[in-house]
């Protein structure tokens, strides 16, 4: 996910949720477990995520999740080489998107036949 596909100023934890295929808890956990993540809060003490805290929990997502990295570990690598991982993340994604899109062809002249 790329911030430049996120639109709006704030999301809430629902959006974030539903954008990351992400349960609610696991959010709210990770808030408490990665410093980085500063998630604001309205005047009705809803969590309001930025489009740069949707685009760290979609790398916490990534390492966590799609490496099976530890908490601990994926806190390390953030802090120690967040260039690198962006970069990485980037190319991950976009590979995904490729794949996304390849089979949606092969689905497509599967029909065709």
């Amino acid at each position: 996910m790329e911030t430049s596909s996120l639109t709006k100023k704030y999301y809430t934890i629902a959006d974030v949720s539903e954008l990351l295929n992400l349960p609610a808890s696991t959010l709210r956990f990770w808030e408490k477990e990665f410093s980085q993540l500063r998630v604001h809060r309205s005047g009705t003490r809803r969590r309001m995520y930025t489009p740069k805290d949707v685009e760290l929990l979609d790398l916490i997502r990534f390492l966590v999740k799609e490496r099976g990295l530890k908490i601990d570990a994926a806190r390390d690598y953030i802090r120690n080489n967040r260039a690198d991982l962006d970069c990485r993340h980037a190319v991950v994604r976009r590979l995904q998107a490729i794949r996304s899109q390849l089979m949606d062809l092969l689905t497509a002249l599967d029909k065709r036949h």
